[in-house]
């Protein structure tokens, strides 16, 4: 009886953290770039236990676990902002942190900071760094698919699309940064992936999708409580018998 009380609490476990992810997901829905949490679920161990003279086989329930991100492509949206990028397949921007660490995102928002340096919303230097020298104007700037960046008949570099082994395996630092793993392999020139000026990739997180799947954890999340009152119930009943 026990074993059962424990098994539904590991399930209503786990089910928190596919509801944890969802509502991340639906948070994060007009995050540029954004990639949906995918969440698996697997069995914890089977014991062998005896109930009313016969052995019998007793699952402890179930746990819950990040296996990835939705690599979908998401949908292409114009801004006309030529420091706006939107990345077609596969690929990452490489940038620099503060703390001189670098970061792959696939949010392009990009600006130019004091020195006029291509920067993202939070001051991270796009990697190889882009400068656009004073007196040229943003409207100035061309971005073509390959990374070239050019003002007029001037180039000023080239931004570099690179990719991973295993995407699934990078380590989520928030604000749409990530960091590549051991698990994840190192990162290495995208040649699948073009950049899109003036457009920005919107999050893949499918809303409607969130929303069916959110009511149907939820229902199980209460399915699981539920088992637990009547378990509770049931122990009780057995516990005014002995007595």
């Amino acid at each position: 009886m026990l074993e059962g009380m424990y098994a539904a609490a590991t399930g209503m476990d786990a089910q928190q953290q596919q509801l944890d992810a969802i509502g991340n997901d639906l948070a994060n829905a007009s995050t540029t770039g954004y990639k949906g949490e995918r969440i698996g679920f697997r069995d914890l161990l089977y014991n062998q236990i005896e109930m009313a003279g016969t052995k019998t086989t007793a699952g402890a329930g179930a746990a819950a676990e990040l296996i990835g991100r939705n690599q979908s492509q998401g949908a292409i949206q114009s801004t006309g902002d030529p420091l706006d990028l939107a990345i077609e397949g596969e690929g990452y921007f490489t940038v620099k942190r503060a703390d001189g660490s670098t970061a792959l995102t696939r949010d392009g928002a990009f600006e130019l900071d004091a020195d006029g340096q291509l920067v993202t919303a939070e001051g991270n230097i796009v990697q190889p760094p882009i400068t656009v020298p004073k007196g040229i104007s943003q409207s100035e700037v061309s971005i073509g698919p390959d990374g070239t960046v050019s003002a007029g008949t001037k180039r000023l570099g080239k931004i570099t699309l690179v990719t991973v082994p295993a995407p699934d395996k990078l380590l989520a630092d928030g604000s749409s940064l990530f960091s590549a793993t051991a698990s994840s392999g190192a990162a290495t020139t995208a040649s699948r992936a073009s950049i899109h000026q003036g457009a920005l990739e919107s999050s893949n997180v499918d809303v409607a999708t969130e929303m069916v799947q959110m009511v149907t954890t939820q229902r199980s999340y209460q399915l699981e409580s539920s088992a637990i009152q009547n378990e509770s119930q049931m122990l009780s009943i057995a516990n005014e018998l002995r007595s």
